[in-house]
């Protein structure tokens, strides 16, 4: 590692490659630059602020890795950084503003480079890719929300994914109709164990697949219906107990007058007890027990009204004060509670509610704009600090399904965690962690296996944009992730003239269908030739992409093939064919990878098979 300062004047000699430029000193600039030098074999420029920042420190530490520290980016930092040869520039500090005014920046300096921006408002980054050349906006928390849901509700499932000209969802077998299925994608195996990604024969064994997506299911009716608060409304504790006493009083008088009062029948005696109770007139030429009857509806008389319109007053009072909180109106079960309406928090909670899931939020800030969003779904908010047991009992924890907390600091994220098994000890918890040697610990020490990081989840897709080819969606796969990608052919590319058959690599890509000028080609047949200027829909693990891209950079096939940096020791055999510069079919395995992955996906941190890497 080197590291330089705009002010610097002597600078170290940087590789001859053009450089990969990212900004940021957080986990999901720490894991980008570790893809970026370990897996494709870039040379990376880290700019960073200077101080004693714990990620910025992890990533002076990575070997080869130049940095550059300033306070904010400007002409000399970009300078600095080289960014006027730079091939790719990400910006991936949290900061929606200050990332496109340095992506303008840039462009000015450099107007050939592919910029990747990190927004937070995937709208506002929509506009801007749209208006910036070669530039490409993320959202980190927008590519790990399915992680997320697919933990809390036990399956692996996406959102749905346009791909070519169908929309696709990543979802287990047995829900979806057999007609639908596209591709087998994983064979997912017993919770605890590692999943099998793109086997051969996956189309068969893969409980795990690719298929069309079926329509939206239609919105969740309200939970609370206005005839429902009515009833509770009209029909509470102190009402019912008014009501009873009451009509207790009510059938007392009518037998006393019915009894005392010769001639008199049953009707008559119900009618005057009814008029003295609500008029305060009593009946006249009673004697006797009628009498203390009489009385006593007096008395009910005078204070049946203004009981009943006290009662009704503090309903209504009470009912809107639930409101303004966004409280439960009633007991709920089977609901996943998700804690922290951040960005991420407001991810979980749409498409949780999208799935037909009934979703309780917990937040502690009532002016945080994801309380909003989550009421406009007619999700109950509670408000309130979710590390007291108090707050989780108001959430209904007990007859949860699932505990998702998704707030940004570890040690209230465990607290949280712990508070729910406590409350209810078979509680399915998906805990977001940063630090992963964090993780591992409370694996260990306290039993919660499944743990998520937005960086781990999130820095494939930028590192395949920063090279130049846009990842359409993750599927997570418990806690690996395989990319589906679209990947053009050059001219003159190892891929160009090849057949589909070449591209499909067991445990590392499946060629799903052909893009041309004109249309989509699903599931084309193994021996069809691939042309220049075709574009594969692939599903593809890193390792498998890398691949991909490297073989289908124009003018590629001029010598050996290159793929990308620490790829050529997992090659996998391919029968029939060979590649280029790799050994023959005889000396490569034919065994898929063992159980802890290869280098790639190798998971890192907690060795719990659903809980991702490093932060």
């Amino acid at each position: 590692m080197t590291e330089s300062s705009p002010a610097d004047s002597g600078t170290p000699a940087l590789p001859s490659s053009a450089p990969f430029v990212v900004w940021g000193d957080n986990p999901l600039a720490l894991r980008l630059i570790e893809m970026l030098l370990t897996q494709y074999d870039r040379s990376v420029v880290a700019v960073i602020r200077p101080g004693p920042n714990r990620w910025g420190r992890l990533i002076r530490e990575l070997a080869g890795v130049e940095v550059v520290t300033t306070e904010h980016l400007d002409r000399a930092a970009f300078a600095a950084a080289r960014i006027d040869e730079a091939e790719a520039l990400a910006l991936v500090d949290q900061d929606d503003a200050a990332n496109i005014e340095a992506a303008l920046l840039a462009q000015e300096i450099n107007p050939d480079l592919r910029i990747v921006l990190r927004m937070a408002k995937q709208s506002l980054g929509e506009r801007i890719s749209g208006l910036l050349h070669n530039c490409t906006a993320l959202s980190a928390s927008a590519i790990a929300a399915p992680a997320f849901v697919a933990a809390a509700i036990g399956t692996a499932v996406t959102p749905p994914i346009e791909v070519g000209d169908r929309t696709v969802v990543g979802v287990l077998r047995e829900r979806t109709r057999p007609e639908d299925v596209l591709a087998g994608l994983a064979v997912m195996g017993p919770r605890g164990t590692v999943p099998e990604v793109l086997p051969p024969d996956a189309d068969v064994r893969a409980d795990l697949v690719l298929a069309r997506s079926q329509p939206a299911p239609p919105p969740r009716p309200p939970r609370t219906s206005p005839a429902s608060l009515a009833l509770s409304l009209f029909f509470g504790r102190r009402m019912l107990a008014i009501v009873a006493v009451f009509l207790m009083l009510y059938a007392l008088g009518t037998a006393a007058l019915y009894l005392t009062q010769p001639g008199l029948d049953i009707t008559d005696a119900a009618y005057g007890a009814l008029i003295t109770a609500l008029s305060g007139d009593p009946e006249e030429g009673v004697t006797g027990v009628a009498r203390i009857a009489v009385v006593a509806l007096t008395i009910v008389s005078l204070a049946l009204i203004p009981a009943v319109t006290a009662t009704i007053v503090d309903a209504l009072v009470k009912l809107r004060l639930q409101r303004e909180a966004g409280g439960l109106y009633d007991p709920v079960a089977d609901h996943a509670v998700v804690v922290g309406l951040g960005d991420l928090g407001v991810r979980i909670v749409r498409a949780l509610h999208d799935q037909g899931i009934e979703v309780v939020a917990v937040e502690r800030d009532a002016a945080r704009p994801g309380v909003q969003v989550a009421r406009d779904l007619k999700v109950p908010v509670i408000v309130g600090d979710a590390s007291r047991p108090e707050t989780l009992d108001r959430a209904s924890i007990a007859t949860a399904r699932t505990l998702i907390i998704a707030s940004t600091d570890d040690v209230t994220n465990l607290e949280i965690a712990l508070l729910g098994r406590a409350a209810r000890p078979d509680l399915r918890v998906v805990l977001r962690l940063f630090d992963s040697e964090f993780a591992d610990r409370v694996r260990r020490a306290f039993n919660i296996h499944v743990s998520r990081s937005v960086s781990y989840l999130a820095a494939p897709a930028f590192a395949a944009a920063m090279i130049g080819r846009a990842v359409l969606a993750p599927i997570p796969v418990r806690r690996r992730v395989l990319l589906l990608a679209e990947v053009p052919i050059g001219e003159r590319s190892l891929l160009e003239h090849r057949t589909v058959a070449f591209a499909n690599r067991p445990y590392e890509s499946r060629l799903l269908a052909v893009r041309t000028a004109d249309q989509v080609h699903w599931r084309p047949s193994d021996d069809r030739p691939l042309q220049a200027a075709d574009r594969i829909i692939v599903v593809a693990t890193r390792v498998g992409l890398s691949r991909l891209l490297a073989e289908s950079k124009a003018d590629s096939d001029v010598g050996p093939a290159t793929t990308y940096g620490l790829l050529a020791p997992w090659a996998i055999s391919i029968p029939g064919q060979s590649i280029p510069g790799q050994a023959a079919p005889d000396d490569r395995p034919t065994h898929p990878p063992s159980a802890e992955g290869t280098a790639d996906d190798q998971p890192i941190g907690p060795a719990d098979a659903d809980s991702t890497g490093p932060a």
